[in-house]
C-alpha cells in the first residue's frame, strides 16, 4: 500500500493560485505579503502585473506587491505543495490541463469556488484525500488590471472533502490566519456549503433576475425581501433533509447582516454585467438536482434558476 504523507505548511512551501481574478489575487497577495511563496497563474492581467505588480485597496489597510511571481502557463510554476483554485466553476473544464503540471503525489488542492459539485469534479482528476473545499465570505472586486478592492469581511472556512479535519487542514488554516486572512476549520464541508447557499442562492440570483440590483436595493423592496426569506427557507429545509442541520433563524440573521452591509453587487451580477458566464450550474442547478434526488424539491429556487437561465440566454 502506498504511504500518503500528510503535508504541513510553512514559508518554504510552494503555493499556486489558479484563477487570478479578484479572489485569487486578494488571498494570494495576502499570503505573499506575509512571506509565503505564492505563484500566480494569470491570463488577462499577466503583462500588467508582471511589470507593475499588484495593488490591494483594503478596508484593513492598502498595500502593494511591486514584484509578483506570475506565469501564463502552469508549466512555468511546476509542482507545488498547495494549489488554491479561485477560478469560476464555469471554467472547470480547463482544470485537467491547468492542474497536471502543478501536482506532486501529496499536493493539497483547496477549491474556493462557489456552489456545489466542485470537489466532486476534482475527485475525477485527483485523489479524494488531496481535496479540500473553502468558502469565502468577502466583499471584493477587481477595479482594473492588477488593482483589487477589498471593501468588507474576508473570512475563509475550510474543510476536508474526504472526511473530518486533519493536521493538514489546521496547518492551512494557520498560514491563512498568519497572513491576515481569518480562517476557520469546518468539521463538515457539506454543511458549510449548504449554509453559504442560503445566502448565495437568493442574493446572487435576484441581483440578476430582478434587473441588476445590489443587495441594498433588493432588501429595500418588501416583495423581494420576502422572496429572499422564502428562498432561504427552501434551502434550509433541503439542507436539514440531507442531514445538514441549519436553523430557520439563519435566514433572519443573514438578512439582518446583509442590511448592515454597504450596497453590494454580487459576484454573479458583476459577471452578468460584464458579459461573462454566470455560475448557473454550481449555484442553482446542482442544488436543485440534489434536492430533487433527495425527494425534497425547491420550486421557488427552480423558478429563480429558470429566470436566471432566461437572462443569460441558456
Amino acid at each position: 500500500m502506498r504511504k500518503i504523507t500528510v503535508m504541513t505548511f510553512n514559508k518554504s512551501s510552494r503555493i499556486a493560485i489558479v484563477g487570478s481574478g479578484a479572489v485569487g489575487c486578494y488571498y494570494g497577495a495576502r499570503l505573499a505579503q506575509h512571506g509565503y511563496g505564492v505563484h500566480f497563474l494569470m491570463r488577462s492581467d499577466f503583462e500588467h502585473v508582471s511589470t507593475h505588480g499588484l495593488v490591494i485597496k483594503s478596508h484593513q489597510g492598502d498595500f502593494q506587491l511591486p514584484k509578483v511571481q506570475c506565469y501564463k502557463a502552469p508549466e512555468g510554476i511546476g509542482s507545488c505543495d498547495l494549489v488554491i483554485i479561485a477560478l469560476k466553476s464555469t471554467a472547470n473544464d480547463s482544470l485537467p490541463d491547468l492542474l497536471r503540471p502543478l501536482l506532486h503525489e501529496n499536493t493539497a488542492v483547496l477549491t474556493l469556488q462557489n456552489g456545489l459539485g466542485n470537489e466532486a469534479f476534482l475527485s475525477g482528476l485527483i485523489r479524494k484525500d488531496q481535496i479540500l473545499g473553502g468558502l469565502c465570505f468577502v466583499c471584493i472586486n477587481r477595479l482594473s488590471a492588477g488593482v483589487i478592492d477589498h471593501s468588507a469581511q474576508g473570512l475563509i472556512t475550510i474543510g476536508e472533502y474526504a472526511g473530518e479535519p486533519t493536521a493538514r487542514t489546521h496547518s492551512i488554516a494557520a498560514i491563512l490566519n498568519a497572513s491576515q486572512i481569518p480562517c476557520k476549520v469546518e468539521p463538515s464541508l457539506g454543511l458549510a456549503r449548504w449554509r453559504k447557499l442560503v445566502w448565495n442562492i437568493p442574493f446572487n440570483g435576484l441581483s440578476i433576475a430582478a434587473g441588476g440590483l445590489d443587495t441594498e436595493r433588493i432588501l429595500a423592496s418588501p416583495a423581494l425581501s420576502q422572496l429572499v426569506k422564502d428562498l432561504m427557507h427552501e434551502v434550509i429545509h433541503v439542507a436539514n433533509h440531507l442531514g445538514y442541520e441549519l436553523p430557520l433563524s439563519l435566514a433572519d440573521d443573514m438578512i439582518a447582516n446583509t442590511r448592515g452591509m454597504a450596497a453590494y453587487k454580487t459576484s454573479s451580477l458583476i459577471d452578468y454585467m460584464a458579459g461573462r458566464e454566470v455560475e448557473l450550474d454550481s449555484i442553482w442547478l446542482e442544488p436543485c438536482r440534489q434536492a430533487r434526488d433527495a425527494g425534497k424539491p425547491m420550486p421557488k429556487v427552480e423558478m429563480l434558476a429558470q429566470l436566471i437561465a432566461a437572462c443569460v440566454g441558456k
